[in-house]
């Protein structure tokens, strides 16, 4: 693994979630302030393949938006822990998800899949981090967004 690799306990130093929310497996390279490119294996024992469709179970798209939004979460992290002068807090902050704008799905994904959450930072404003987010499998997009999400301490 890379200086520009995150494993999933990297991952869980940076988000707070867990089990069955933390969508993201492995960081597979970043560039601090520009972009990020996340991995996650998706298996036939995610908590929604039973009821999401039974005879043909698809990933929601509102957990498609949570795992663009972790993306964005963990390049934001990354950003701040890239700064010179950056005064992290005792614990990580969180980057919450604040606005989600232009979302377009344009293929299923199930079990079996391996798509890539690629996140890039278009600009910070007022505390509000703007992020460009596509979910990538086999080089074809499958859905995107503009995310917008800010940072509090906990």
């Amino acid at each position: 693994m890379t200086d520009r690799q995150i494993d999933i306990d990297g991952i869980k130093r940076r988000l707070p979630h867990r089990y069955p929310f933390l969508l993201l497996d492995r960081v597979l390279d970043y560039e601090p302030n520009e972009w990020l490119r996340a991995l996650k294996n998706i298996t036939a024992n995610e908590p929604w393949v039973n009821g999401h469709f039974p005879e043909r179970p698809i990933m929601p798209g509102v957990l498609l938006i949570e795992a663009m939004a972790q993306s964005c979460g963990l390049l934001a992290f990354v950003t701040r822990e890239a700064e010179p002068q950056a005064e992290l807090p005792p614990s990580a902050p969180l980057f919450y998800l604040v606005g989600v704008d232009k979302a377009r799905f344009k293929r299923p994904l199930g079990p079996g899949d391996s798509p890539h959450f690629v996140s890039s930072l278009h600009r910070v404003v007022r505390g509000i981090w703007l992020f460009e987010a596509t979910i990538e499998l086999d080089g074809r997009v499958v859905a995107s967004a503009d995310i917008r999400c800010t940072m509090r301490e906990m």
